[in-house]
């Protein structure tokens, strides 16, 4: 696989930066979701400490990504055969994936040094969680978490419909079969 991409198919670079992005998110989301539901304080800084820094890799990973389409890299055409609509469609989710996880980034990073937890999650406090409901950048993220999660479920179905209904193999595309 080359390193940048062609005409019809991702480079090396995107296809990483892609399934790390990818997993790294499912990981947030679910860390994100659990730690919200807990009641044990240890429990919780513990859970808090891998969501913090797989957020602030995954918002870096995301701003490299976008300097690497805008640096070094284009996109590849689409398939043959891709109504206008359903390529509209594609470049808006793609879009907003990048808007709210730079936003989810933000108001994370903004809840962190509203709320002091910085020291705490660092390891360099033993001071309680605070409150982060009572922060302003709380409502925003927990937005940007269910708006994730209806795009990767949007993603990932019309990934789904195009490798096993249309059959097109735009799967390998991204680095998944040949």
């Amino acid at each position: 696989m080359r390193w940048k991409s062609s005409t019809h198919r991702y480079g090396a670079v995107a296809v990483a930066m892609h399934w790390v992005t990818a997993v790294a998110l499912i990981g947030m989301l679910v860390s994100g979701l659990r730690a919200a539901d807990m009641s044990d304080p240890a429990a919780k800084l513990a859970l808090l400490r891998i969501h913090a820094v797989m957020g602030v890799s995954v918002l870096a990973l995301t701003l490299l990504r976008l300097f690497w389409w805008w640096l070094a890299d284009k996109k590849p055409v689409d398939p043959a055969g891709t109504p206008l609509w359903q390529a509209r469609a594609a470049r808006i989710v793609h879009g907003l994936f990048y808007v709210v996880i730079i936003g989810m980034g933000a108001s994370g990073i903004g809840m962190v040094l509203l709320s002091g937890a910085g020291d705490i999650l660092a390891g360099a406090s033993q001071a309680q969680l605070p409150d982060f409901h009572a922060y302003p950048p709380r409502a925003p993220h927990g937005i940007g978490g269910t708006l994730l999660i209806a795009l990767v479920l949007l993603h990932v179905a019309a990934a789904f419909y195009h490798q096993f209904v249309k059959r097109d193999r735009l799967l390998a595309r991204m680095g998944l079969g040949r």
